[in-house]
């Protein structure tokens, strides 16, 4: 039989799907108290995990880290596939772990909580192109007031039919602005704002909560982010929108380096991201950080992001 490994903490729809598919499936579900990538490495060893699934960069870059140095050398051969959803997933992060776990299968799925799994990234994912999904009919971009599904080309939010809840507990007001029908079918919709092209691929943006409007044009941070991250003195990285006097908004990148890596400049950051994004989503400030603050799960923070900018630029009015 396989052995499942979710290594997120069950309240985060990553680990609580992927227990309950082991569970349906009557396979083997490991779980652990805490999440430490030298732990995380030797269950896998021990216990001979065939799956993994966890959330992102914040957890994939620790245990990258830990196969290059305290657990090198480990005993990965039972392990057949390292599943990503929930956070970012760089093209940088997935680059090294293919580099020591080459036979290992990475799916960097999307999905949410109310809606469970949506599809998995395509191969050519990453800065240049955004976070592309190919999903199934049950899955569409829909204007987020008709709610009605966008021509090829549009924007607009995620949603997805089928088996999905009946609502909150409790809260008709939510309920009734995340499920709708349409005809005889039941959606969610989701906090993803995403287009769509010809071919049904979908590119995902970003939550619409977090976007940043600079100049009247809108940037997501996720975006920004995956450019960042593949930068090589940056190890982690969030970005959120700062007050500017010109713009309403300017888009301020909160870094935390490699180990031993030298400070890069903002311009020398400007530059790698102009390779992969359009001008206005560049960074205009640069904050360096000792660590980026996540929740246990590894979301970003962002409330907390905005803080440390807004500081900083505040720092800087006042000098």
């Amino acid at each position: 039989g396989l052995t499942f490994f979710p290594t997120a903490p069950l309240m985060h729809g990553t680990s609580t799907l992927t227990a309950f598919i082991g569970f349906g499936f009557g396979q083997r579900v490991v779980l652990h108290r805490g999440f430490s990538p030298k732990d995380v490495v030797r269950t896998i060893a021990k216990e001979r995990v065939s799956a993994v699934s966890l959330v992102g960069d914040a957890m994939l870059r620790p245990l990258i880290d830990a196969l290059n140095g305290p657990s090198r050398g480990a005993d990965l051969s039972s392990l057949f596939s390292v599943s990503s959803s929930g956070a970012i997933l760089s093209e940088t992060v997935r680059a090294h772990f293919a580099e020591l776990a080459p036979k290992v299968l990475l799916l960097n799925n999307f999905g949410s909580s109310e809606s469970g799994f949506n599809g998995t990234a395509t191969a050519d994912s990453g800065p240049g192109q955004g976070f592309r999904i190919q999903v199934n009919a049950r899955t569409a971009v829909v204007d987020p007031v008709t709610r009605e599904p966008v021509a090829p080309g549009g924007s607009g939010r995620i949603a997805q039919r089928g088996h999905v809840p009946l609502g909150y507990y409790n809260d008709p007001g939510k309920t009734a602005e995340t499920f709708f029908r349409r005809g005889e079918e039941r959606w969610v919709l989701l906090g993803d704002m995403a287009t769509v092209d010809e071919k049904g691929v979908v590119t995902v943006l970003g939550r619409g909560s977090q976007c940043i409007n600079t100049g009247g044009e809108k940037v997501y941070p996720e975006e920004v982010e995956q450019a960042l991250k593949a930068h090589p003195d940056v190890y982690d990285a969030v970005v959120a929108g700062v007050p500017d006097q010109t713009w309403g908004s300017h888009v301020a990148a909160v870094v935390q380096l490699r180990e031993g890596a030298r400070a890069p400049s903002l311009d020398d950051v400007q530059r790698h991201c102009r390779t992969t994004l359009a001008g206005y989503k560049v960074p205009r400030r640069l904050v360096i950080a000792q660590e980026i603050q996540r929740s246990p799960s590894g979301k970003a923070d962002y409330r907390w992001a905005r803080a440390v900018a807004e500081a900083d630029a505040g720092a800087d009015a006042a000098s």
